[in-house]
């Protein structure tokens, strides 16, 4: 903070995994932060690196969002699960997701966004938590309606819920594994399912095993860490049987990033196809990748620096409006997320998910981004707005995360394992007018499992700030269309060709697509 205090538009601070090392002359158009989180040789990137370096104070957890000052609270995660559970219902059903079951687990910092996104799509849900604590804290808040640790109770409960479409949420106050084999036992149909249990972190409190309670849990990570490390296999071996009856039976599944499919293969569970990969798919592989990111949208997010919510209230009034005039003369291709979008942000106020800074999330374009970032620099322009913005994004984007289990799960070229999307995109945001960058190892589903990146941009009213958000936003979305698009993802070649139409300085190396029958004829 000292340094932020006395710094000026001809510094930049440098931080090295949370470690101020200083200000450095630079100029007026370089990133006024440059955040690094988590950089390791690659060779030293596995969990126990990380124990050690952490002990030694010379490098942290990467973290997304929050480890680049761009965290606004579990609005975000709520936003993200939402857009997921309404595409995953319609996977399922073109009637709405009204009377349909969808089970999870995990009420925590993250996950406990689960049962208030339920709500909003209009399902109901069952959320198991050992954790009363995090159980009692978000019924407290009013994001899960209904406790049960008796599960005769709840699945009554359930049954009327859903023979009468109710929009409700019910947390489960016990192991997630002791629903599963309920549900299996009791043959109880089950439409959606998932996990957001911290499973990046296994061995530490991510994760607790079937058969052992939370105190005995605890007790037995500290003294007894081999043993606690076996039980916590065994727990998912069974998690994973039990979902596997369910599937036979008609649920859709899918990881939520969480690093689920890839701790249970680990662990032995029969999460594994002939063919090497998972029986089930990634949240994004299947969901938010060829319905999203693939066509340019992700969680675009801005703060009113003012803390005004009158502000925000407006700031909301003026992206419904700008997604509204969008949404009119969009292709038909991205009509439903427009849609979704508009709904969002027209009852964003009413869902209470302001948590201390006043900001908001919403998915969008490239197109959508710039114009809305646009309509805000002329209203603070124009003193509508009484402060600068400040524009961000979920690292969780188009562009701003290599993650092979989670993000770029969808791409299938065999360079989901590699990180030049995140690593270009911070290095494009920094020259194109972003106030700050920022890139880290970890995030979502663990050390050495991803690299991600992100930016903060200040927009003051200014003809300065119009020029770096066009530039800066434009580039952002692009960079990772465009690796989705030589990755042959259908969306991202749609999405390329048509932002190439509106820039005619873009011009990005298309795919040529090979006939299948002529190569496997080959062969």
């Amino acid at each position: 903070m000292k340094y932020l205090a006395e710094m000026t538009e001809e510094q930049t601070l440098a931080m090295y995994s949370g470690h101020p090392m200083g200000l450095f002359p630079s100029h007026k158009d370089a990133p006024r932060v440059v955040v690094t989180n988590g950089m390791v040789i690659p060779n030293y990137s596995k969990p126990d690196d990380w124990e050690r370096f952490n002990a030694l104070g010379v490098s942290q957890y990467g973290q997304m969002t929050a480890g680049s000052y761009m965290y606004i609270g579990p609005q975000g995660i709520v936003h993200g699960t939402t857009i997921t559970v309404l595409n995953a219902g319609r996977k399922i059903s073109k009637d709405g997701l009204g009377g349909k079951l969808f089970v999870t687990a995990g009420l925590g910092g993250m996950s406990g966004a689960q049962p208030k996104a339920g709500n909003i799509a209009g399902c109901v849900s069952i959320t198991a938590e050992i954790n009363p604590a995090a159980t009692n804290k978000r019924h407290d808040q009013g994001w899960v309606d209904e406790v049960y640790s008796d599960l005769d109770k709840l699945m009554e409960r359930v049954r009327k819920a859903r023979q009468n479409k109710e929009v409700v949420s019910f947390a489960y106050q016990g192991n997630v594994v002791d629903l599963w084999e309920y549900l299996v036992e009791h043959d109880i149909s089950v439409d959606l399912g998932s996990d957001q249990t911290s499973l990046h972190n296994p061995w530490a409190g991510g994760y607790y095993p079937v058969g052992l309670t939370l105190e005995e849990s605890q007790r037995m990570m500290a003294e007894q860490p081999d043993l606690f490390k076996q039980k916590v296999e065994e727990s998912l071996r069974r998690h994973v049987a039990a979902i596997n009856k369910l599937t036979s039976k008609g649920m859709y599944f899918f990881d939520y990033g969480n690093a689920f499919l890839l701790e249970a293969s680990r662990a032995g569970a029969d999460i594994m196809k002939e063919d090497g990969t998972f029986r089930y798919p990634s949240y994004v592989q299947d969901i938010m990748g060829p319905m999203c990111f693939d066509y340019g949208f992700g969680p675009f997010r801005w703060v009113c620096t003012s803390g005004k919510p009158e502000d925000l209230d407006l700031s909301d009034n003026i992206a419904m409006n700008v997604l509204e005039e969008i949404a009119r003369t969009a292709p038909a291709e991205i009509q439903q997320q427009m849609h979704d979008n508009i709904t969002w942000i027209k009852g964003a106020k009413a869902n209470h998910l302001v948590v201390g800074s006043q900001a908001r999330i919403l998915y969008a374009d490239a197109e959508g981004r710039t114009r809305i970032a646009s309509a805000f620099n002329k209203a603070i322009r124009e003193g509508r707005i009484s402060a600068p913005i400040v524009l961000g994004r979920d690292h969780h984007d188009v562009s701003g995360t290599d993650s092979p289990f989670r993000e770029t799960s969808n791409i299938y070229d065999g360079s989901s394992f590699t990180a030049d999307m995140a690593v270009q995109n911070c290095i494009g945001d920094s020259f194109r007018g972003a106030t700050w960058v920022s890139l880290h190892n970890g995030g979502g589903v663990g050390w050495g499992e991803v690299i991600n990146g992100g930016f903060g941009m200040v927009v003051d009213g200014s003809d300065d700030a119009e020029r770096r958000l066009r530039s800066m936003l434009f580039w952002d979305v692009n960079n990772g269309i465009s690796r989705r698009s030589w990755a042959r993802n259908e969306g991202a070649v749609f999405a390329i060709k048509r932002a190439m139409e509106t820039e005619p300085r873009l011009r990005v190396t298309l795919p040529n697509i090979a006939d299948d029958s002529l190569i496997d004829g080959i062969f």
